[in-house]
């Protein structure tokens, strides 16, 4: 059995006005998150960031308009997705990137991955968000004008 990598990336994606995407998951009920995505064998987090904004959004952008956060956050992996990892492994490591886009713009969802989308203000983002460490980059990373 093939495992996923520990270490993945969170993407914030908000407008210059505070607008912040979310996605609702599929596979977990009233999930709501940022962009998110494992590293898959070869691939740096930047690369993962673009691949995964393409893959979930069906934005395509240049690296270069991603912002490294550099920031990482270490959490342990939730019940529901446990088994896609090694049996050792317990806890995943995150690296956090943002993109500011001008305004709001349509994105094409991955219906095997989001049911729905939505941009909502950042303190109702705040709100609805379902992870700390999602919760804690949009409080660091998104500012409204």
């Amino acid at each position: 059995m093939s495992y996923k990598r520990p270490e993945s990336i969170l993407l914030i994606i908000h407008t210059i006005t505070g607008q912040v995407l979310l996605l609702e998951r599929a596979d977990v009920a009233n999930f709501w998150q940022s962009v998110t995505g494992s590293l898959q064998a070869h691939e740096t987090p930047i690369q993962t960031a673009q691949r995964e904004l393409a893959e979930e959004t069906g934005l395509h952008i240049a690296q270069s308009q991603l912002h490294d956060c550099q920031q990482t956050n270490r959490f342990p992996i939730l019940p529901p997705w446990r088994s896609r990892y090694a049996p050792t492994i317990t806890h995943n490591i995150e690296h956090v990137f943002s993109l500011c886009l001008a305004e709001i713009c349509p994105i094409l969802l991955n219906p095997q991955e989001h049911l729905t989308y939505c941009w909502l203000p950042r303190a109702q983002a705040l709100q609805k968000v379902s992870s700390s460490t999602n919760r804690h980059a949009i409080e660091q990373w998104v500012k409204t004008e």
